[in-house]
């Protein structure tokens, strides 16, 4: 590639000297013809006087007259081709050959004894000459007749020739110059480049871009003032871009947020996590040497879900676990009794215990008509029994089957159910109430519980990507539970906040606008009742 490159930069040098050259030599030669017209009219201007008219119209032409050796004189002293002086009827009474004097001029003097000045290129008895003509006026002003003076064309162009060599010597030079330059920008751009070929470089651009919008993991380059470079396919899928987003700042695309903060910078670190829509992002950012960066982005959402689950899962075993050993003491007490023969007793344990369990999902199902919820909540009451906590869904709660999302709100609850059981935990009398209502089609629910609660300086930054006060999982990373809730909330035009608790613990509040669907027209008529109800769990 540096010899491409040099021999095109070369080739291009030559071309522009030559033009150089060639459009100053065009305007040179004109300026030579016209410098010899000025001189040849300023020498016959000059020789036209009333002395030689008087000396015209006084003697007869002859080659030893007083007009053909002042003629003479004047030709000699300014190296002119030739100084004709014709009467006013054209006829020379001065010539360099003197056999020509006394005949008509060979150009036609017209011009010039009509009383106008003549410059003009043109060829004479004396072959191709400049030449200038003026009028020979007598003292009383009266044309008498004109002077013609020739400069040799052969000496014009001998003043041309002779400039050539120094243009020419300035053009080599400026083309030594240019050839340097090519050379030293030919090895400057070889070892930038590392001495690839334009087909190598052509290759490696094509193998980029397959690279970039084939891999599965989001790329984005930025440049020293934040805006986007690039965007391949899979960031544009996780940020929800177009192909536009190039050349646009990253906070106009992606709005204020710990994304753009994370994308710009501004937060450091390794392996951080972003939520963008309901996407959860493991993002990697690499400056570059021309002051901009290349982020890396991986999709972290299902992940985090089946480590939710897992949790969920492993929840459900150790509270299976604890049943289980609960199960088995109340069999032993039930084959106690009935081997002591207190039938009655055994009828009235059993009774018990069955009506304990049913009336919790009695409750649930009664006041939470999807069964997805109501499957989480009767779930997170066993989890939460096996832990000593009281979960209680509140008395106003009334939520109807019309759920546009059932899964939005099991996220949502499961995710503010697991904190608060989180925070109460191992705490005497510890209580975790949940309230669900609506108001036409929004959902307001309510989880309120008696932990420590949440300080005054802290109810913002939990809704943050990353932020917890729990030890990290072993498949990941914590904060990003109430991220998400905040996330799904926005999305959906709503909110997410907390503030203190009736018992002194947390409460957290969540409106989901447009998450009911319109009754059907057999439906119990109730939505007035719900819209109560949910007024007062608010």
């Amino acid at each position: 590639m540096f010899s491409q490159v040099l021999l095109m930069q070369l080739a291009v040098a030559t071309g522009v000297t030559v033009l150089a050259t060639g459009l100053f030599l065009a305007p040179l030669s004109a300026q030579l013809d016209d410098q010899a017209m000025r001189r040849a009219l300023a020498i016959a201007e000059s020789t036209a006087s009333p002395r030689l008219a008087a000396e015209l119209t006084a003697t007869p032409p002859s080659a030893g007259g007083p007009v053909q050796v002042e003629a003479e004189r004047i030709r000699i002293s300014t190296g002119a081709e030739y100084v004709v002086v014709m009467d006013g009827r054209g006829v020379r009474w001065s010539h360099p050959d003197p056999a020509q004097i006394g005949r008509r001029v060979s150009t036609d003097p017209s011009t010039a004894l009509a009383g106008h000045e003549v410059m003009e290129i043109d060829s004479g008895t004396l072959g191709r000459s400049a030449r200038g003509k003026a009028p020979l006026r007598d003292a009383g002003g009266r044309i008498v007749g004109a002077v013609s003076v020739g400069i040799e064309y052969d000496s014009v162009r001998a003043r041309l020739l002779a400039a050539i060599p120094g243009l020419l010597a300035y053009a080599g030079g400026a083309l030594a110059v240019g050839a340097l330059a090519a050379y030293l920008i030919s090895r400057r751009l070889q070892r930038r480049t590392h001495d690839l070929a334009f087909s190598d470089i052509s290759a490696l651009l094509a193998e980029r871009e397959a690279m970039l919008h084939g891999i599965r993991e989001g790329v984005v380059a930025l440049d020293r003032a934040g805006a986007v470079r690039l965007v391949n396919d899979e960031a544009q899928r996780l940020l929800g871009l177009g192909p536009e987003a190039a050349g646009r700042p990253l906070e106009e695309l992606l709005g204020p947020g710990r994304t753009a903060d994370v994308l710009a910078g501004r937060v450091t670190g390794e392996d951080l996590v972003a939520v963008q829509g309901h996407r959860v992002l493991i993002a990697n950012r690499m400056p570059t040497l021309d002051g901009g960066a290349v982020v890396t982005l991986r999709d972290r959402t299902e992940l985090e879900r089946l480590g939710r689950e897992l949790d969920s899962t492993r929840g459900l075993i150790d509270a299976l676990r604890a049943q289980d050993h609960e199960h088995a003491n109340r069999l032993h007490t039930l084959l106690g009794l009935l081997e002591l023969e207190m039938h009655e007793e055994a009828v009235e344990f059993v009774t018990e215990v069955v009506g304990v369990h049913r009336a919790t999902a009695e409750q649930v199902t009664e006041k939470v008509r999807d069964p997805l919820l109501a499957a989480l909540l009767v779930g997170k009451a066993t989890v939460a029994a096996e832990r000593g906590v009281s979960l209680r869904i509140a008395p106003e709660s009334l939520l109807p089957d019309r759920l546009v999302d059932p899964r939005e709100l099991v996220t949502v609850v499961g995710n503010l159910v697991d904190n608060a059981l989180d925070a109460v935990a191992a705490a005497p009398g510890a209580r975790v109430e949940v309230a669900l209502g609506t108001r036409g089609r929004t959902v307001v629910l309510t989880v309120a519980d008696t932990g420590p609660g949440v300080p005054e300086e802290s109810r913002e930054l939990i809704f943050t990507e990353g932020w917890s006060t729990k030890e990290p999982p072993s498949h990941g990373k914590r904060g990003l539970g109430l991220a998400l809730v905040r996330r799904l909330a926005e999305r959906r035009g709503g909110s997410a906040v907390v503030a203190a608790g009736p018992d002194g613990g947390a409460e957290f509040t969540v409106v989901l606008p447009d998450a009911l669907s319109d009754p059907e027209p057999s439906a119990d008529p109730a939505p007035a009742a719900a819209e109560v109800l949910g007024e007062a769990a608010r």
